[in-house]
């Protein structure tokens, strides 16, 4: 008798225990399918947005590509010596020159020695004086575009650098 009842309590436990057992693997499932779901929408689908683009020949610039920045940086500071009324002073500028499209910053960089030169030049011509203040800071970025600006329009024929920007200005 005490058999029978014992047999009658493993037949009774065993069906709740592989409800539960499938309550849990239900719910693993439904939490990974909803992390799943979750890393996709947070992720984005590439597909969707590749298909509104049109395709195009590749390497071929697009109406963007020739709108959009790219920025050139030198690959050196200019370091330089100005004379001025009392001492003379160091100054060190670093460079970055902004183009349109990729295809014109391959084209600045390949002609980084000339643009060097020119930039040198002017920077060299510089008053110490002047660069004290933000105006004369300002009008030396201006001969520089334009020093950039003639010295690669022969070479290129046409004007390849946009704008002349100091990314770091140190005078002692």
């Amino acid at each position: 008798m005490a058999k029978e009842a014992a047999l009658e309590l493993e037949n009774i436990e065993s069906p709740k225990s592989k409800k539960k057992l499938y309550i849990l693997i239900g719910v693993g499932v439904l939490v990974a399918l909803l992390i799943g779901l979750g890393a996709w929408l947070l992720l984005g689908s590439s597909s969707d947005e590749s298909a509104d683009v049109p395709q195009t020949a590749p390497n071929a610039p697009t109406s963007a590509d020739m709108t959009l920045a790219v920025y050139v940086p030198m690959p050196r500071p200019f370091l330089f010596n100005l004379p001025g009324a009392n001492r003379a002073r160091l100054v060190e500028i670093k460079v970055q020159l902004m183009v349109r499209g990729p295809d014109d910053g391959v084209l600045t960089q390949k002609h980084i020695p000339l643009i060097e030169d020119a930039l040198l030049t002017t920077f060299s011509g510089a008053d110490a004086q002047k660069l004290s203040t933000q105006a004369g800071k300002d009008e030396l970025r201006q001969l520089a575009l334009l020093s950039v600006q003639n010295t690669l329009q022969p070479v290129t024929g046409r004007k390849v650098v946009e704008k002349v920007l100091f990314t770091g200005f140190v005078m002692q």
